[in-house]
């Protein structure tokens, strides 16, 4: 695919023509953008076909909303922004699907206490779950990538653009405020399992 600079003059008359809903036009945006956007996906997916799924995914959300697209402001950034919320999406759905096997794989264990441990994994999954989301969204991203997706800091450092030391200090702060948010609310859990 080869990719199209567009002048930006020329850009806000196809993005008006876009609004439209001219197909040409949008197709013109699309070959000239999308080679820079697979490749800053891709740095953080690091996934071909994910990376496909969310490149289309962003193009179809910048089509179903054409219309609002205002072509005084920087559409550069209004596509790298959808981008970036599919990204923390893509992320998020990919823990919760983790936490879910790994709670699959514990429902499949057979003891007398089968129900109680369930509910334990089940219950701490989701307060861990809950805490993540919490982080703030370039901390969750971090904690996701180098926690859940297992990658060290360098790789992350390199895939998000910023230092090993601010990876550092949002794995650091993330912890943190994890185990306080998974305490204030721990306690109370532990009281609830007590009484089964």
């Amino acid at each position: 695919m080869n990719t199209i600079v567009i002048p930006l003059g020329y850009e806000k008359e196809l993005l008006s023509q876009v609004r439209e809903g001219d197909v040409k036009a949008f197709e013109r945006i699309y070959r000239s953008y999308s080679p820079r956007l697979y490749g800053s996906i891709f740095r953080i997916v690091k996934s071909v076909p994910v990376t496909e799924e969310l490149l289309q995914d962003v193009f179809q959300r910048v089509w179903e909303h054409r219309k609002t697209i205002d072509v005084n402001l920087s559409f550069k950034s209004y596509l790298f922004t959808i981008a970036r919320n599919l990204v923390y999406d893509y992320f998020n759905k990919a823990s919760r699907q983790k936490l879910m096997e790994r709670y699959l794989q514990a429902k499949e264990m057979s003891s007398s206490d089968v129900f109680r441990n369930q509910l334990e994994e089940k219950e701490s999954e989701q307060l861990l779950e809950k805490a993540i989301h919490q982080l703030p969204p370039q901390r969750r991203l971090v904690y996701t990538l180098c926690k859940i997706e297992g990658r060290s800091y360098d790789e992350v450092s390199r895939t998000l653009g910023i230092s090993v030391s601010t990876i550092s200090d949002h794995m650091v702060k993330a912890a943190k405020s994890i185990k306080a948010y998974y305490l204030s609310r721990a306690l109370l859990y532990f009281i609830f399992l007590a009484c089964l």
